[in-house]
């Protein structure tokens, strides 16, 4: 049966625990440039439907590191960008290569992708869900905190986005404390967060009752891509959702903090935070080679 991970859900909790062991195994053998060539051989497309910086890069790389052979198909140059069905790419790409990293928008095209596709597909970014970035997340809080995931607290601070609905999927299957902070109009779904998080998960407007005794406190950006018509709204609706040092002033004093990039200093995150000492957002950053590679290792071997 063909893995795919369009969301960290597909995993389960003992995969996710391995793949990021695997991670750091694969990042040491990084640094000591001992790594293995473990795809010898294997292609694996990356397909990008939308503007990518760190998906494209951490991919392209990781599957050379690894032995394969990286192929990006930007759907601005190829037939999807005039109209080919997905279920016709999935199945011309099962053809073509030995797995599929696709960055779109609607989640559901993901699904159709993995439903007529014979390889792994990953999610690399939906509208939905963007499970490799919190793999990555994931594996920088291990890299800072070595105790129980029970026993951490981690603070989401903004909308109630692909991110913050990838957090409440990884505090289910892992059991740590999930605060998502979000201003009105802009939450998760309470039902499904209640569901999904397996009561880990509360859902919260005020950001200071988010970072209280926080061991993560992370964000995103306030509009997105594709939402830019909604700017001048959004700016308006998060007024005092910015991390600054008063609020990191209010969570644990070994709290870390993360940012999935691109930031916007000044609203958001201010320059303080993200330039600080509490700061591991470069970590997290390079920690997307790292995790991604052991994804493609725990679907492709």
């Amino acid at each position: 049966m063909v893995k795919h991970c369009l969301s960290l859900a597909d995993l389960g909790a003992g995969a996710l625990e391995a793949i990021l062991e695997e991670a750091v195994r694969l990042k040491k053998e990084r640094l000591e440039l001992s790594h293995r060539r473990s795809l010898k051989g294997r292609s694996v497309a990356v397909v990008l439907e939308k503007p990518s910086t760190r998906t494209r890069l951490s991919f392209e790389v990781g599957i050379q590191e690894l032995g394969a052979q990286p192929v990006v198909v930007m759907a601005e140059h190829s037939q999807l960008g005039r109209g080919e069905t997905l279920e016709d790419t999935a199945r011309m790409l099962s053809r073509f290569v030995h797995a599929v990293v696709c960055r779109t928008s609607a989640h559901q095209r993901l699904e159709t992708l993995a439903a007529h596709a014979s390889i792994p597909v990953i999610n690399g970014l939906s509208d939905s869900f963007h499970p490799c970035q919190v793999l990555a997340d994931l594996q920088t809080v291990r890299e800072n905190f070595q105790t129980p995931w029970s026993e951490l607290n981690i603070a989401w601070i903004g909308d109630g986005n692909n991110m913050a609905r990838s957090w409440v999927v990884a505090a289910g299957l892992l059991g740590f404390k999930l605060t998502v902070a979000s201003p009105s109009g802009f939450a998760l779904d309470a039902a499904w967060a209640a569901k999904t998080g397996r009561g880990h998960v509360a859902l919260v407007e005020a950001p200071e009752a988010a970072v209280a005794g926080a061991h993560v406190v992370t964000t995103d950006v306030w509009t997105s891509m594709g939402q830019e018509a909604e700017t001048a709204a959004r700016l308006a609706a998060f007024s005092g959702f910015e991390v600054n040092d008063a609020l990191m002033a209010q969570a644990d004093k070994s709290s870390i903090f993360l940012h999935c990039l691109p930031a916007h200093r000044g609203e958001e995150v201010s320059s303080a935070v993200i330039d600080g000492p509490r700061s591991r957002v470069w970590d997290e950053a390079e920690n997307r080679l790292h995790a991604q590679k052991a994804l493609l290792l725990y679907l492709m071997r």
